[in-house]
């Protein structure tokens, strides 16, 4: 499919002003400059649509680092297990990449079983990549080894959602963590992919101890490890925030809305770096989206809990635009920031040769149309390619 999209506000995610931009072949072939309209009078025989847009915000789409593909929870039994998540509670809100992961369950649910719905959703129209691993050491693989499972398969790009600080985890000891950074960082030397192990962490009292040990006393970079859930509570934080300093970045989770304490809301997080001048380039935001959000007293109980959503990623980039902060600021931490990390060449910035993963905002900041790999998934807030069993 060609198209020609007239007269958009583009951000690249750094505002670029009114631009036209030529989608053709899954890629942007062109973006133009409207002072000059001669690239308008397009070719019948290409069979293009032409559309104007009269002024909408275009931004890259959104790249969720972090989602149960498969479904997460069963921490209260099977009954507690999250179904797996269809195409369009991805694409309907503005994600066209997503990163799959397993979570506490990496017994029920395999690699295989990731892999196989990360094919799944690449057949169905968007980009999907999967993490090797979970909770728990040693972790659950499909080769046999994470390195393995990185270089020889295509959609695996690093270890995740490895569990640290938390109750549910396989308490790893500092030697074990550095056998999987090790594992890690030269499979993505390798392969060029991101080569990171994605930490889980809990609300345990020791946070980011092994992280931190791990920088100071080993070779093994600083961006190898990749925190995630950093915003669950407030020490836990203000840690993470002395990371980026040492070439960490870390990924704040965008919560539903009202469930975020005793942490803090991914706006507010956001806000809090913003404020303290931190560098803002190695931060990202995710969704957890299909994984359980359980609450647990001191004893490990179950209290209550909730499920993530990819669409927190859109409340959560809207409620920061309400607070005032411009959307050049906010916008590559969903984008440009998550595609740096991990090393996806082809996502994040809207530059010609790029895929063509777009998003349409209307002046109120919400997506009416949705373009994916250079196909509209959502036109006119009507959702057009769903599911498989949608």
């Amino acid at each position: 499919m060609i198209s020609l999209l007239l007269n958009v506000n583009l951000y690249n995610p750094v505002f670029m002003g009114l631009r036209d931009v030529l989608v053709s072949g899954g890629k942007i072939s062109k973006i133009f400059d409207i002072s000059d309209t001669n690239h308008r009078n397009v070719p019948t025989e290409w069979n293009a649509e032409v559309i104007d847009f009269e002024g909408a915000i275009l931004t890259p789409g959104f790249i969720d680092c972090h989602a149960h593909l498969t479904g997460g929870g069963g921490e209260a039994g099977f009954s507690t297990q999250v179904p797996p998540v269809p195409l369009s509670q991805f694409t309907g809100v503005g994600v066209t990449t997503v990163v799959g992961l397993l979570g506490t369950d990496d017994t029920t649910r395999t690699i295989g079983n990731l892999v196989s719905r990360v094919y799944a959703l690449r057949e169905e129209g968007m980009s999907a990549y999967c993490w090797t691993g979970g909770y728990h050491y040693p972790l659950t693989t499909l080769t046999g080894s994470a390195k393995s499972d990185i270089v020889f398969i295509d959609p695996v790009i690093g270890i995740g959602e490895f569990a640290i600080s938390d109750h549910r985890s396989s308490q790893p000891t500092f030697d074990e963590i550095l056998k999987l950074a090790s594992e890690t960082h030269v499979a993505g030397l390798m392969t060029g992919k991101a080569g990171v192990i994605h930490f889980h962490l809990g609300d345990g009292e020791r946070r980011l101890e092994l992280i931190e040990r791990a920088i100071t006393e080993t070779e093994i970079p600083a961006r190898v490890f990749n925190p995630t859930h950093v915003n669950r509570n407030k020490p836990l934080f203000e840690d993470s925030c002395k990371l980026l300093d040492r070439g960490c970045y870390i990924d704040i989770t965008a919560f539903p809305a009202g469930t975020a304490d005793p942490g803090i809301e991914a706006c507010d997080a956001i806000a809090i770096a913003i404020k303290r001048d931190l560098p803002l380039d190695k931060i990202t935001v995710s969704s957890d989206g299909g994984g359980c959000l359980p609450c647990f007293n001191r004893q490990g109980e179950l209290e209550h809990m909730d499920f993530g959503r990819a669409s927190t990623l859109l409340e959560t980039l809207q409620a920061t635009l309400a607070a005032g902060i411009p959307l050049e600021t906010v916008l590559p931490m969903f984008t440009s920031n998550v595609a740096t990390l991990l090393r996806l060449t082809e996502k994040g910035q809207l530059i010609t040769g790029r895929d063509a993963d777009l998003l349409v905002f209307n002046q109120n900041f919400e997506i009416t149309d949705v373009m994916a790999k250079g196909l509209w998934h959502k036109r006119n807030n009507k959702q057009l390619i769903i599911g498989t069993f949608e």
